[in-house]
């Protein structure tokens, strides 16, 4: 099958074929049509399958054929929420070369970022409004936006926005939209709680599950490093030595800890950046912008930053810290053997960790295999460089000696002092 066989509109195909997209992925195959037929969805899958275009390809060929109501401002009619500021950013930049060649408008509202650009944007209208649901609380609350004319929602990475508490966010979103309007949800996982949300809003949905969360892709190679919790930043530094790693994403489990990480490799020449909740939209752009071009040779990031991290040809992950909940595990890894291309997934694995590797190996039905020659085993420890001034606790100023004015009382062995 090939999108023409979609019968999707002629200028959606000429932005594809521009955008050399020649065959829809199986999520694209099966969920296309649906949309494009009104109906609700639930989508079932993990990152890297092709989501993106799955809902927005039949979300723009719709719009084209329903005009606009008469009026100087564009309505907003279709609604994509995205749980983080890089997924927002990367559906926006998609669905704007997918509509290259139409005269619809997309717009992207994040936190992070000047408010004011947003609403100038808004107020020259949009068809397509991505957001975080943060921000579209606050736009809302201000009155800035109406969501009166949506009749497509999109919720994207469900799951995700349970883990980050955007539950309530979502539920005050959707009390603002039309009764009747098509939903298109897409999670990677179904928690209970996921499955509750999907029955209070879909309406006899279609469902598409592909490539369930418990299957890793057979393309990418998946090795092991048992490795003591002080020797990691020596094993990764030692693993860089090898220039085949051209780039990497290098995922913690702590904002510190990705920090931390990366001064570590720049002391070692090493070029890296860190990307997580605590830096702001401008500074996360710049360290995913300066990745994608290679001026940064690893990025480091947490979890819920990485979500929307989309690099074509990345050849390397490598998890510094094993998540605890194995899917993370899955997610992580899949940002690499993108577009049938193959992959490594590298990761560390201290003793305290061996449960997560357990967990690991029984959800993807398969053991990882174990690098054991390497310098930093399990029992090794490279302490950390030795000062000549005592340790005392962060942001204590050293206190000044005090003046003796007599000998110190009891008995005392020659040159002891009191403590």
């Amino acid at each position: 099958m090939t999108f023409n066989d979609l019968q999707l509109n002629p200028a959606i195909l000429q932005a594809l074929a521009k955008e050399n997209y020649t065959t829809p992925t199986p999520i694209q195959e099966q969920a296309i049509p649906s949309v494009l037929a009104g109906r609700d969805l639930l989508g079932c899958a993990q990152t890297g399958t092709g989501k993106t275009a799955a809902f927005s390809l039949p979300i723009i060929d719709r719009l084209l054929n329903q005009p606009r109501k008469s009026g100087s401002i564009r309505p907003i009619r279709s609604l994509i929420l995205s749980p983080t500021r890089e997924l927002a950013i990367q559906i926006a930049d998609n669905i704007t070369a997918y509509c290259q060649f139409t005269d619809l408008r997309c717009t992207a509202i994040v936190g992070g970022v000047s408010q004011r650009v947003q609403e100038r944007a808004l107020s020259r209208g949009t068809d397509i409004l991505i957001a975080t649901p943060g921000r579209l609380i606050d736009l809302l609350n201000q009155k800035c936006i109406q969501l009166h004319d949506v009749h497509t929602l999109v919720l994207d990475e469900a799951d995700r926005m349970l883990d980050m508490g955007f539950i309530h966010d979502v539920k005050r979103i959707l009390s603002k939209l039309p009764r009747e309007k098509q939903t298109l949800f897409f999670s990677a996982t179904m928690p209970p709680e996921i499955t509750k949300l999907v029955k209070s809003i879909l309406v006899n949905p279609v469902k598409v599950e592909i490539t369930p969360v418990s299957s890793t892709v057979d393309r990418i190679q998946q090795s092991v490093y048992k490795v003591e919790k002080g020797n990691k930043r020596h094993l990764l530094k030692h693993l860089l030595e090898d220039p085949s790693i051209g780039s990497a994403l290098v995922f913690t489990r702590t904002k510190h800890g990705a920090d931390r990480m990366v001064r570590e490799l720049k002391k070692a020449d090493i070029t890296a950046q860190a990307i997580h909740g605590d830096k702001s939209q401008n500074a996360r752009q710049s360290a995913l912008s300066n990745f994608k071009s290679g001026a940064t040779r690893i990025l480091v990031a947490t979890d819920i930053a990485a979500r929307g991290i989309d690099i074509e040809e990345l050849s390397h992950v490598i998890n510094i810290d094993l998540p605890n909940i194995p899917e993370t595990y899955v997610h992580r890894i899949g940002r690499t053997g993108r577009a049938g291309m193959s992959g490594i997934a590298i990761s560390f694995c201290e003793e305290e960790e061996f449960p997560y590797l357990k967990d690991i190996e029984k959800l993807i039905k398969k053991q990882i295999p174990e690098v054991k020659e390497h310098p930093y085993p399990i029992g090794s420890f490279v302490p950390a460089p030795q000062t000549d001034k005592p340790s005392r606790p962060a942001g204590m100023r050293p206190s000044k000696p005090k003046a003796r004015t007599h000998a110190p009382r009891g008995k005392h062995h020659a040159g002891q002092r009191t403590v």
